[in-house]
């Protein structure tokens, strides 16, 4: 047997799977029905524990090439079924030996549809997988649970570079808890990259002579991050700026925006956005639980993107400087690459630089 105890006492009774260990975080879930290795492995996903809507999970196996950091950095995986005996041609391992590597604890059985309509009704919770009945003192310590400034985590230690390093563009990217498709993507239109720590000062990014600047996705509440929204703020109008995610998030707050938390976030592969400059509307990839403020926007700064389920703001772009910002995944993995074009708008944005 295993437990998911909620913040509020809710008890949720499963089968164990993955390592024998307990697990605090905060309970979110995906609405992905394939892409399980890459949300497991999102750096955006620090600290919590993730509920597969999907039903059957695992069904496909794991391999080296879909991970999108080198190791699962979520802190417990729920899922209603978890297929025991994958079959795929890429498969290298079933996902349970993948978790019991990571020392990763999932339950398995749980009804995932009604602690689906939970979060939606009541918002994200505090939780814990347990392998025994929780106690008074478990719920207790959930209700204490906290997981401040992750993107100290997950950012890279020191910088790297990736290229030919015969590219006439160089970009500097910073690591706020990057997936590596978006370096694929930066790669793959003949940039050179280097990585840098999310803390990296304004001025050794200055003097790379960089053509652009990308600002990654990551985890965790953006305001948590202050001395990157003021690395930011100096660097804003010194050369092209392309943010995702979180990078939009602490963009906008480096521009003088403000970010509130959701409900219960957007974590999935199917939300569609609607581009407002080509007047239509895309099929995104999406993982965050923060969104920018619409209320009281700078006024060099135009909303480009809107979530078409909820109106929140998906994208920004500036009037006064070559720099805008998606709230989306345009790298996908998971999901779709529909919004790819962005990419190309950002190397646009260098050439005319």
């Amino acid at each position: 047997m295993a437990y998911l105890t909620l913040e509020d006492g809710t008890v949720y009774s499963g089968t164990s799977f993955g390592a024998k260990t307990n697990a605090f975080g905060e309970v979110v879930f995906n609405t992905g029905m394939t892409g399980y290795q890459e949300v497991l492995t999102d750096p955006s996903y620090c600290g919590q524990i993730v509920t597969m809507t999907y039903p059957l999970i695992g069904n496909y196996g794991v391999n080296v090439e879909d991970a999108e950091s080198k190791k699962p950095q979520v802190r417990g995986f729920i899922v209603r079924e978890m297929c025991e005996n994958p079959s795929n041609w890429r498969s290298e391992k079933p996902l349970e030996e993948y978790l019991i590597e990571n020392d990763i604890p999932g339950i398995q059985g749980i009804d995932t549809r009604a602690l689906t309509r939970k979060i939606r009704e009541f918002g994200t919770m505090r939780g814990l997988i347990s392998q025994e009945m929780p106690t008074k003192e478990d719920i207790e310590e959930i209700n204490e649970y906290s997981f401040s400034n992750p993107v100290d985590i997950v950012t890279c230690k020191k910088p790297y570079k990736l290229g030919t390093g015969k590219s006439d563009k160089k970009v500097a990217v910073l690591d706020f808890g990057l997936k590596q498709n978006i370096l694929r993507s930066l790669l793959r239109r003949g940039l050179d990259i280097c990585v840098y720590p999310a803390k990296t000062s304004t001025e050794e990014i200055l003097k790379g002579g960089y053509s652009g600047l990308m600002l990654t996705n990551g985890p965790g509440d953006p305001k948590d991050n202050e001395e990157v929204i003021e690395n930011i703020r100096k660097l804003y109008g010194k050369l092209p700026i392309f943010g995702i995610c979180l990078g939009h998030q602490l963009l906008a707050l480096a521009a003088g925006a403000d970010t509130k938390k959701l409900k219960y976030g957007h974590r999935g592969a199917n939300h569609p956005v609607k581009d407002l400059k080509r007047d239509r509307v895309y099929i995104t990839s999406q993982n965050h639980g923060y969104t920018i403020v619409e209320d009281g926007l700078p006024k060099n700064m135009e909303v480009s993107h809107i979530n078409l389920n909820d109106k929140t703001i998906e994208g920004i772009k500036f009037t006064d400087a070559p720099v805008f910002s998606v709230q989306f995944h345009p790298e996908a993995s998971p999901g779709p690459e529909d919004t790819a074009y962005l990419f190309d708008e950002f190397v646009k944005l260098m050439n005319e630089r």
